[in-house]
């Protein structure tokens, strides 16, 4: 799980360092600044989760390993099914062989014959059947596994957008405060009714604004590349409205376990580990095979009865002593000892994984609630203290400062609300209920 986040909070860092918040979230966010931003395809989060899932390449791989394993099973079903081979063999000599005038090899002669065999006892091929119809279940589920990563990472890349387009509309929204309180103390100082000082922070204050913003653009173009390099996209996408996650029930047992497919996974291989050393008695078990040859032979020879003859053979193979048979078994038992060992290691952290995602979805609820109240007392001090300005009761520093207040705790309620959306979706995750749907054969 860590590996999955840690890029997750490297870009949230990243953002909550870089990207400022508005003064006034009251203010409408205007329209996008580029063309570029208002021609990019938009989709819902749905359709991103499904586009990653239908169209990523290790999806697609991981089809293939089904196909492969069907292919092994198919393979491993022909000792149920008899082989037949036919042949022609011409011999040419320099001169026909006999003696008293008989022929006893004519000079070219030809023989036409053809094998037909079957196992009649294979018990070590039997269960190599049974082996590969537990690959192929394994093969299945590592797809559904796949499926749920990439599910994943589009999801992830999904909300990055989301978070990324809001900080970017809160920088806007600030570069206007700040455009109008430049504006405002230039016209001021024009008047003779304001001081040089007042302009000079109010132009900082604007320059610092119109960099934030540029700086949240380039971030929200960051987050709509990776989201189409995600759904395997042939360029950026934009996100198209907040994700609707609902609260996944808490588990009273732990059948949610087997909800998930890494659980299911690692638990087939336990029990293919297992069937395998099941097995191991087949080894030692005989094997026999029948096989039917029929031959026709032009021309004759002086010791060949006739031109079409047959013959049928059975065969019989009893392991008196293999040295190797003892430490196959015991390799399988190591296999099969250390796949049990994964299977807890994986019920371990899923375990951790639910209580962490529970968690971080109660405390990031707490954390949205404060966060909202902080951004709406920060806006209303930031009102409050832009009227005190304009009626000259106090300068502009007074205001500046109520300005990056109320920037900041509006940053820190997206951010907050950012991370909520993603701890709902680890819950999910955690559960083994997200991507939601039954899993593609």
């Amino acid at each position: 799980m860590l590996e999955r986040l840690l890029p997750r909070v490297v870009a949230i860092v990243a953002l909550g360092g870089a990207w400022p918040a508005a003064a006034q979230p009251t203010t409408p966010a205007p329209a996008p600044s580029t063309v570029a931003e208002a021609t990019l395809e938009r989709v819902t989060f749905d359709e991103a989760v499904t586009r990653a899932v239908e169209r990523h390449p290790t999806v697609g791989q991981a089809a293939q390993a089904i196909l492969r394993a069907r292919a092994l099973l198919d393979q491993a079903k022909s000792v149920f099914r008899p082989s037949l081979y036919g042949g022609v063999n011409t011999t040419i000599l320099d001169a026909a062989r006999g003696f008293d005038g008989n022929v006893t090899q004519p000079r070219t002669q030809t023989a036409f014959g053809a094998t037909l065999s079957f196992p009649i006892l294979a018990t070590t091929r039997w269960a190599a059947k049974n082996q590969a119809a537990d690959r192929v279940g394994i093969a299945r589920i590592t797809a559904e596994e796949t499926r749920r990563e990439v599910a994943l990472t589009a999801a992830q890349s999904y909300l990055a957008v989301v978070a990324a387009a809001r900080l970017r509309e809160i920088a806007v929204r600030n570069l206007d405060t700040a455009r109008a309180l430049d504006e405002y103390a230039k016209a001021r100082l024009e008047a003779g009714k304001g001081s040089r000082l007042n302009h000079v922070r109010s132009t900082q204050e604007r320059v610092t604004a119109e960099g934030r913003l540029q700086a949240a653009e380039l971030f929200l173009r960051q987050a709509q590349e990776a989201l189409g390099v995600a759904i395997f996209a042939d360029g950026p996408i934009d996100a198209n409205g907040d994700p609707e996650m609902k609260p996944a029930a808490p588990p009273s047992n732990d059948m949610w376990l087997m909800q998930r497919p890494d659980v299911r996974l690692f638990t087939a291989e336990v029990q293919a580990a297992d069937r395998v050393v099941r097995d191991s008695w087949t080894s030692w078990f005989p094997t026999g095979t029948a096989s039917f040859t029929p031959q026709y032979v032009t021309p004759l020879g002086f010791f060949e009865p006739a031109k079409t003859t047959w013959r049928a053979v059975f065969q019989l193979q009893v392991p008196i002593y293999d040295g190797t048979l003892g430490a196959a078994r015991r390799i399988r038992i190591a296999d099969r000892e250390t796949a049990r060992l994964r299977l807890d290691a994986v019920k371990v952290q899923a375990r951790a994984e639910l209580r962490l995602a529970e968690e971080s979805v109660t405390r990031n609820e707490q954390i949205v609630a404060t966060s909202r109240l902080a951004a709406e007392s920060a806006a209303e001090a930031l009102r409050i203290t832009e009227i005190a300005y304009r009626a000259g009761a106090t300068s502009n520093i007074e205001v500046v400062q109520a300005q990056q207040t109320a920037r900041n705790a509006e940053t820190e309620l997206a951010l907050a609300e950012d991370r909520l959306r993603q701890a709902r979706l680890d819950l999910l995750f955690a559960l083994g209920q997200f991507p939601q749907g039954p899993p593609r054969p």
